[in-house]
């Protein structure tokens, strides 16, 4: 898992880890821990800190055919923010 500075809204992300074969990027808030999943309606899923509303990940599906597509990714953590294909760059790369 890369050391990365990614943000998307109002979240930073600083580890992220990118499966190519599957293209899903995975990004934590600090080290990956056990967390609750929680579908996005764009079918991405935010990861919280067991019975809190504390965000520590995001999975993103489809990251680089979305990216590669609109040039942005789109994504509801409750309300909808969008990251552009330069900050999501150093996530892609971390494979």
């Amino acid at each position: 898992m890369d050391t990365v500075n990614i943000h998307i809204g109002p979240l930073v992300f600083d580890h992220a880890d990118y499966d190519a074969e599957s293209d899903v990027l995975y990004l934590h808030r600090g080290e990956p821990q056990p967390a609750e999943g929680e579908e996005t309606p764009e079918g991405h899923v935010l990861r919280f800190a067991p019975g809190t509303d504390e965000i520590v990940g995001l999975t993103l599906i489809s990251a680089r055919r979305l990216i590669d597509r609109d040039q942005r990714l789109v994504v509801t953590i409750p309300e909808k923010v969008e990251a552009s294909a330069a900050e999501l760059a150093p996530g892609l790369a971390a494979a």
